[in-house]
């Protein structure tokens, strides 16, 4: 026997079939909004920052005791890039920040629009500053980068308030975590930044990382921890383990979420030893 549907039925059947096609939009994949696991668009090049990927990849805890005030052996700094604009610098210095980075290059293609700012405005009131570069080992060598970043502001000079300029290498905002390298190759990479960095300024650069990326991407290398002071990135109660070689950090960015300018650092020291990796 034949059964005649109603177009009440027949409707309801188109509208569930148009349901269903929805959520894959018009290219047939699911949207970013509909899909909070569908993959994010990188970052415009050039918009990386310091510890960009820290709470992404190793997560966030509660800050040190403490929280931003100064320790008995430690001193306050902060570190900053064209992500935060204009810095209110006297605020800082007032809550006791007495040293600072800024972001001055990242691979051999973008330089900080707000550097001037930032690198002149920390240096008038008082602080001792330094600036850093973002790596990007999969677009130029070693040597090409860091002699862009001597070029365009990451130079020492020992006048005692200058800090020796930091390799900021970590996870690859833009693609493949270790940006395409093995982890021979990437020791290699780092090594031709650090022996250009060190021929055009006299200085071991610092070299800041986190320890997971380090262990992935460097094989846990032990090759630097002679020569480069360590600043290490972990947002928890405590620094954690170190990577391999170093027996203590220079520096710890313990937070993305401080006053006044998120990313705050504890120098493992009081203010004299800032002044002697100032100094030379």
């Amino acid at each position: 026997m034949r059964v005649h549907r109603s177009g009440t039925t027949l409707a309801g059947a188109a509208l569930a079939a148009l349901a269903l096609l929805l959520p894959l939009g018009l290219s047939g994949t699911a949207t970013a909004a509909q899909d909070p696991g569908a993959r994010k668009a990188p970052p415009a090049r050039g918009s990386a920052y310091m510890g960009m990927g820290v709470i992404a990849h190793d997560g966030q805890g509660a800050e040190p005791a403490g929280g931003a005030s100064l320790l008995a052996t430690q001193t306050e700094g902060v570190d900053v890039s064209s992500h935060n604009g204009n810095v209110d610098w006297s605020t800082l210095w007032n809550s006791g920040v007495k040293w600072a980075y800024v972001k001055a290059t990242e691979g051999t293609y973008y330089k900080n629009t707000y550097f001037t700012q930032q690198y002149n405005g920390s240096y008038n009131v008082g602080m001792i500053r330094g600036t850093y570069h973002f790596a990007t080992p999969d677009t130029t060598t070693g040597a090409a980068q860091a002699d862009y970043f001597v070029n365009n502001g990451g130079g020492w000079s020992k006048d005692g308030r200058t800090l020796p300029g930091v390799l900021d290498i970590e996870w690859n905002p833009y693609g493949a975590t270790c940006y395409g390298k093995t982890a021979s190759g990437m020791v290699a990479w780092i090594q031709d930044f650090v022996n250009r960095y060190r021929y055009r300024t006299g200085r071991d650069p610092v070299i800041y990382t986190a320890t997971s990326w380090w262990k992935q991407c460097t094989g846990n290398s032990a090759a630097f921890s002679s020569t480069n002071p360590l600043w290490i990135a972990r947002y928890a109660t405590d620094v954690g383990e170190l990577p391999a070689g170093w027996p203590y950090y220079t520096i710890w960015q313990y937070t993305s979420s401080g006053p006044t300018v998120g990313d705050h650092n504890h120098f493992n020291g009081d203010y004299s030893r800032v002044q002697a990796l100032a100094n030379g």
